[in-house]
């Protein structure tokens, strides 16, 4: 079975491609496609905006996370069924954790997939054809099949830089006008469904501007291509457990293969800490990262499930948290004024988001005997001191300071982690 397939890559990072993805996503969902978006890297902001555009949940694919193998199982699985599958790249098309490791092209790559190159060209015209030419020619194994130009000035630009790509070799699909309406949010702002429904104009006007001045058309027909079958998949035994996983609008940086996973062990229900005052029974609990910083009066004022967390992890519970899971556990956060809220206190730590600095980097973490990979992105800091129960690593192998912490059958640190290939009950096996 074929069907249309590309990544949209970039010459450097701020290009446009969220714009130019979210765009073809509703151009394409207008048409009556069913179209598959996925994100390469770790990244939970750029999906929650493909799923608004699409109609469907946006995956991740990180070959530094996941194996070749799994790699190659979650683009068969997710995309299976739809119409096209659409994946958005990271940074610049080439820049990886290392040289190329890691990139955009190397999803490309592994997944043989088309190339679409994306092109900020505000200051450029014919000069955009050397660029061209470098990018088409620089790894052979990365098929170009195609470039389309982002914030251009007007039809007499594009004509430019239209000779320019057929001068390099690249053909020319079309362009995106330049359009201060086509702004994605801050990515520290609490993707709150308020928040994502204010963006959904600007999806819809940079649809508009696709189905004008980009061809369609020809984009679908020049990247279709054999679909792949999935790979066999070594499913999870059932155990019959009840894991409960937070969503919310303070908790909602998950994996849908991590969840998935979860799910092959037994029945995968969902609580929120913001609005329920019971915690679901459980055999595990899952307290997810997301943004409880924007929601501390509301997490402060729920006591009662405050204290069932509480209780739950004292009762020698299984929990596994993660960033802002972990700042919920702590005896409080502290706003970016300072002000103190009362969280769960189950760690004697403090989280706070004063004198806000950005921490982030693929991680590693070798725990009760399992090799997890993930990605730690955050603001906040913690205060206090508590032993941390594993050494964690960067994606070139040089530790970094970033804690794990124990207690009783909790596993919680500001590290996002990826099982989905993987068995996470064995980390409570002790």
């Amino acid at each position: 079975m074929s069907k249309s397939q590309f990544l949209i890559g970039a010459a450097a990072s701020a290009s446009g491609k969220t714009t130019l993805t979210l765009g073809l996503l509703r151009a394409f969902a207008r048409r009556g496609r069913r179209v598959r978006p996925f994100k390469c890297g770790p990244d939970y902001i750029d999906p929650q905006f493909h799923a608004l555009a699409a109609g469907a949940e946006s995956i991740n694919l990180d070959p530094f996370m996941a194996s070749q193998r799994h790699l190659q199982q979650l683009y068969a699985r997710y995309g299976a069924g739809y119409d096209l599958c659409i994946v958005e790249g990271a940074m610049g098309l080439f820049d990886g954790y290392d040289r190329d490791r890691g990139s955009a092209a190397e999803v490309a790559k592994r997944l043989r997939l088309p190339v679409v190159l994306a092109v900020d060209a505000r200051a450029a015209a014919f000069s955009a054809a050397p660029l061209l030419y470098g990018f088409a020619r620089f790894d052979p194994s990365v098929e170009i099949v195609g470039v389309i130009f982002n914030r251009v000035g007007s039809p007499a630009h594009y004509a430019q830089l239209k000779a320019a790509a057929e001068a390099a070799g690249i053909e020319p699909l079309g362009y995106l006008p330049r359009n201060e309406r086509f702004q994605a949010p801050s990515r520290h702002l609490g993707l709150s469904l308020e928040t994502l429904q204010t963006f959904d104009p600007v999806i819809d006007a940079a649809a508009d501007a696709a189905e004008r001045t980009i061809d369609l058309d020809r984009l679908e027909a020049k990247t279709r291509r054999p679909f792949p079958a999935e790979p066999p998949h070594d499913r999870l035994p059932d155990r019959k457990l009840r894991i409960a996983a937070a969503r919310d609008e303070a908790f909602d940086f998950t994996y849908r293969a991590n969840l998935d996973r979860l799910a092959e062990t037994g029945e995968l229900i969902f609580f929120s800490p913001l609005h329920d005052t019971a915690l679901p029974q459980a055999d595990l609990v899952y307290l997810p990262g997301g943004y409880p910083e924007f929601h501390l009066e509301r997490l402060q004022a729920n006591a009662a499930m405050r204290r069932a967390i509480a209780d739950y992890v004292e009762r020698d519970g299984r929990m596994l948290a993660e960033c802002g899971g972990m700042m919920y556990l702590c005896r409080e956060i502290r706003d970016e004024a300072g002000r103190p809220y009362t969280m769960c206190g189950v760690l004697p730590l403090t989280a706070t988001m004063e004198g806000m600095r950005l921490h982030l980097g693929l991680r590693e973490v070798v725990f009760e005997g399992m090799r997890l990979r993930g990605h730690e992105f955050h603001y906040s800091r913690i205060e206090g001191d508590y032993p941390s129960a594993a050494q964690q690593f960067s994606a070139r192998g040089e530790a970094v300071a970033t804690p794990v912490y124990r207690y009783r059958r909790l596993l919680a640190g500001y590290t996002h982690l990826y099982w989905a290939e993987e068995d996470p009950l064995k980390l409570f096996e002790r």
